[in-house]
């Protein structure tokens, strides 16, 4: 079902501080950075070895990622893993009654499909699936 590790996902306020540090102390290298209207983030992506993280800016107050730093402050907000197929990992969750945020994958705008897997069901952390096309 698992791949591997995509991404791990960190919430920030201000995203070119946040990057300053993961670059310039810890000498990642910045991808790139891009806009996602579709969560209401700016995006930071630093590559390291097989996996990502990304650095996650709210853009909007009323949004998700927003309301997670507000509540919860800067921090972890999510793994992801990418799989082969969302749908076969998403029927056999639903076998095992897990709870999902997202019943069917969304598709992003590169064409990737995702869901999410509620925090009450992964001990506290909030659980991305990917499928790359």
């Amino acid at each position: 079902m698992i791949k591997k590790v995509n991404h791990i996902a960190v919430v920030v306020e201000n995203l070119d501080d946040a990057t300053a540090f993961w670059v310039d102390a810890l000498g990642l290298e910045l991808a790139h950075k891009e806009h996602v209207a579709s969560q209401a983030v700016d995006v930071a992506f630093l590559p390291v070895g097989n996996t990502k993280i990304e650095l996650l800016q709210p853009t909007d107050d009323e949004s998700g990622v927003a309301k997670y730093l507000q509540k919860r402050g800067a921090g972890m907000h999510h793994i992801c893993f990418e799989v082969d197929d969302i749908e076969a990992a998403l029927a056999k969750l639903k076998s095992f009654e897990i709870q999902l945020i997202n019943d069917v994958p969304a598709v992003g705008s590169d064409g990737r499909k995702f869901a999410f897997i509620h925090p009450k069901a992964a001990n506290g952390v909030l659980v991305e699936l990917y499928e790359l096309s």
